[in-house]
């Protein structure tokens, strides 16, 4: 059973090591209300005084992540799209780009699905913007909530762009009626849920693990190094890839097993308290 650093029986003899801070967005930094605890932008001012690397890593794109972050972003590392698409300052560092045949095929069956009556939408997911056919406003605001970056198109099989990812998103509980419908692709890529509502379809070699592997090896940072902070099935490999490893409370029960540790909820503030406990921070629980 992880154990909870907040219980001084685990905590360190002094501040840990730590150069790296990783933490997925929704359910974990974010409360429900899907707001950023105030706390942090002091605690970031602090961490990068220190030479510690914040990084989101968040099944949202890029332009979503860096909109949220705009005014400490220089020289931070945004995990985007699941891991599918790493990028610093403007800069791409890594990317997992889906074959178009594949989001092609994923689309289609979305389009089957809603031809039965499901209640479903898919957005494929590109460098540049995602792309979506649903008009409707109940479906785009869910939308926006993770893609400021969208565009209505007649048809997402024919973008131009590179995709990274498909994600679905379904009114219903997606792991009983969605993300059956995609066996054909769980043979052979990634079909991930990342929340009760949403889905992905992205490559096998794809997942914030990998990204985040590949962020400690470029910055000789390593997992003992790292902390991690996560709540749901898309945050698993990366919670693989730190020793500092914390399920938050609440979370879904295969992170609270794979998790080393475990955080406070996303509505007590666990993050930043538990950061602030490992390195010694200062930490009010102020929240925005």
């Amino acid at each position: 059973m992880p154990t909870s650093l907040l219980d001084s029986s685990h905590l360190p003899a002094g501040p840990a090591d730590i150069r790296l801070v990783v933490t997925d967005m929704d359910g974990t930094l974010l409360d429900d209300a899907k707001r950023i605890p105030g706390g942090l932008w002091p605690m970031l001012a602090e961490l990068r005084r220190r030479g510690v690397l914040f990084s989101p890593a968040s099944g949202r794109q890029y332009a979503t992540l860096h909109r949220q972050f705009a005014e400490v972003a220089e020289g931070m590392v945004f995990i985007a799209e699941n891991g599918t698409y790493v990028v610093r300052d403007g800069v791409e560092l890594s990317s997992d780009p889906l074959d178009p045949a594949v989001a092609a095929g994923v689309a289609r069956t979305v389009r089957r699905l809603v031809a039965g009556g499901a209640d479903v939408g898919a957005v494929v997911c590109g460098k540049r913007s995602a792309y979506v056919e649903r008009t409707d406003e109940a479906f785009l605001a869910e939308v926006r909530k993770y893609y400021v970056e969208h565009r209505i198109v007649e048809d997402v099989t024919a973008v131009e762009d590179d995709v990274i990812k498909v994600a679905l998103f379904d009114f219903g509980p997606v792991e009983h009626t969605t993300a059956p419908a995609l066996a054909e692709f769980a043979a052979t890529h990634q079909v991930v849920v990342t929340g009760e509502h949403w889905v992905d379809v992205m490559n096998r070699t794809a997942n914030k693990g990998t990204a985040l592997r590949g962020l400690q090896q470029a910055l000789g940072i390593t997992p003992a190094q790292t902390m991690v902070f996560g709540d749901y099935l898309n945050d698993l490999e990366m919670l693989d890839a730190a020793e500092w490893s914390f399920a938050m409370a609440g979370a879904h029960p295969e992170v609270i097993r794979r998790a080393r540790h475990l955080a406070p909820s996303n509505n007590d503030d666990g993050v930043l308290r538990t950061v602030a406990r490992v390195l010694g921070l200062p930490y009010d629980g102020e929240r925005a």
